[in-house]
């Protein structure tokens, strides 16, 4: 075990899992939030879904969750507003996030670019990370108060985000990488986000009502760029831990 942990130290090193983990986060907001916010606002709830994703993954009530709201429920007019074009640019700027997870994964396993009709691929990854945040958050509303309504929202989101991260890697390494070298990654990122999950409930929850108070929607921001750069770090981590459990040697698995 210690020498799990040991390698798993030394190769997040040489991939720079918190400086990738950083630029994670700020692709995230810049590209994929704009994008998220005009789907929410072509819906019925006008971007209370977005915000109801936000404040469960980051285990947020009262207070925080209604600085979180504010901060994301769109506007009737933000649909109007938007053009085609526009939908499209923020749509094409999504892409360069998912070209960045790519290359993360490449690298953590030791694996040269992919193709030139990757962009291909990182367009039918991008879909599929949008598709999962909305079924997470739309795994929330059905059956409240109910019995039923916690396991629903367990499943989609756990079994769901582990589906989604065993696939995404497959995606984006160009099915370079067997099925079961990959599986132990998509776990651990799942356990990751969870244990990320009680982190933001006892330590970033309150931080995000004191910032919300003392500094406004700038407060709530700086706060939900913190959460995202754990995140990415738990994406990243989690990946290189599955890739030091499915071969420790340094050697890639064939498929």
């Amino acid at each position: 075990m210690r020498s799990v942990v040991r390698e798993v130290w030394q190769r997040g090193r040489e991939v720079e899992v918190m400086q990738r983990s950083m630029a994670f986060s700020a692709l995230f907001l810049v590209t994929l939030m704009p994008l998220l916010v005009v789907i929410a606002a072509a819906s019925v709830t006008r971007g209370s879904g977005l915000a109801q994703w936000i404040t469960d993954a980051m285990g947020l009530s009262g207070n925080g969750a209604r600085a979180v709201r504010e901060l994301f429920t769109t506007r009737g007019q933000t649909l109007s507003t938007t053009t085609a074009a526009s939908v499209a640019g923020v749509a094409v700027f999504g892409i360069s996030l998912m070209a960045s997870v790519q290359g993360a994964f490449e690298r953590i396993w030791e694996l040269p670019r992919g193709p030139w009709h990757s962009a291909a691929r990182q367009t039918v990854g991008l879909a599929g990370l949008v598709a999962y945040i909305l079924a997470a958050a739309w795994s929330g509303q059905p059956g409240q108060h109910s019995a039923v309504q916690p396991g629903l929202h367990i499943a989609v989101t756990v079994l769901g985000g582990i589906l989604l991260f065993w696939w995404l890697q497959r995606l984006l390494l160009t099915a370079r990488v067997p099925w079961t070298a990959l599986l132990p990654g998509a776990v651990a990122t799942m356990a990751a986000l969870v244990g990320l999950w009680f982190f933001s409930s006892y330590v970033l929850a309150p931080l995000l009502v004191a910032n919300a108070l003392s500094y406004g929607t700038i407060g709530t921001v700086l706060v939900v760029l913190s959460w995202l750069v754990g995140v990415g770090y738990t994406i990243y981590a989690g990946a290189l831990l599955g890739r030091v459990l499915a071969h420790p040697t340094g050697h890639t698995p064939q498929p």
